[in-house]
């Protein structure tokens, strides 16, 4: 039986995600990292973008090109000629947020993983960052693999088999699932669909006019440092992020 009050959140990674990733990762007590689904090109999954004075720039990981269409994102190996990319993105990041109020504070956490890790797989790439993120939030959400659990049966059965595994009682979605979730193959097996609502994040001090939200969460970190959490949605007593109902957006 799933346990009382136990919610579980599933979602494949993506790489140095914007804010509302760990808003998703905050409101849940086991958060999953679901990179057993198809690859998807042009996507989150491998790329994010960043502020600067020419306007929004995407920081992407090249990746081995042939086939991605038949592989996981777990299969994707990240591609490292010279120049590698991690010294490209971290060179853009020294640029644009150099004079950031916060980025000396991060400095040294973020110039490691960046230049002194060597990852093989995109996957290793978005959890290492992903978890490295939760610890400076303070995200104490029990973070898993997808390779822990038994995985089964088509889109939906998949989700709801994780979550029984997990002893959810609670299944946080984001609202891009709304094209696909069924909820009567949750209610059946007697767990809760939630949708996190991401509406009403507040702007904080931004470089370079306009004002994105979505862009990496970096630039919250850079910009605003340990006051991140007053900017953020599941934080300082805020409930509001989450719907019982689908919502539009």
């Amino acid at each position: 039986m799933p346990e009382s009050g136990k919610k579980v959140a599933i979602l494949q990674s993506s790489y140095i995600p914007w804010k509302g990733y760990f808003d998703l990762i905050n409101s849940v007590d086991e958060f999953v990292l679901y990179d057993c689904v198809q690859y998807t090109d042009r996507d989150w999954r491998n790329r994010n973008r960043i502020k600067t004075p020419n306007g929004l720039q995407w920081l992407t990981i090249p990746v081995h090109a042939p086939y991605l269409e038949k592989l996981s994102v777990s299969e994707v190996k990240v591609l490292n000629q010279k120049p590698l990319w991690q010294e490209k993105h971290w060179k853009s990041l020294v640029a644009n947020y150099s004079k950031a109020p916060y980025f000396e504070l991060y400095r040294q956490t973020f110039e490691d993983l960046y230049l002194k890790t060597e990852f093989e797989y995109l996957s290793q790439v978005n959890e290492a960052f992903i978890q490295t993120i939760c610890d400076i939030l303070d995200i104490k959400t029990c973070i898993r693999n997808w390779q822990e659990f038994e995985i089964s049966g088509d889109k939906n059965e998949r989700l709801v088999n994780i979550c029984k595994q997990a002893g959810a009682s609670v299944y946080l979605s984001g609202p891009a699932a709304q094209a696909y979730l069924k909820e009567e193959a949750f209610a059946a097996a007697g767990i809760k669909v939630e949708w996190m609502n991401y509406n009403g994040y507040p702007d904080y001090p931004q470089f370079f006019p306009p004002f994105v939200h979505e862009v990496s969460i970096l630039d919250l970190l850079f910009q605003t440092g340990a006051n991140a959490k007053d900017y953020m949605l599941s934080f300082s007593g805020r409930n509001n992020n989450i719907r019982n109902n689908k919502v539009s957006n």
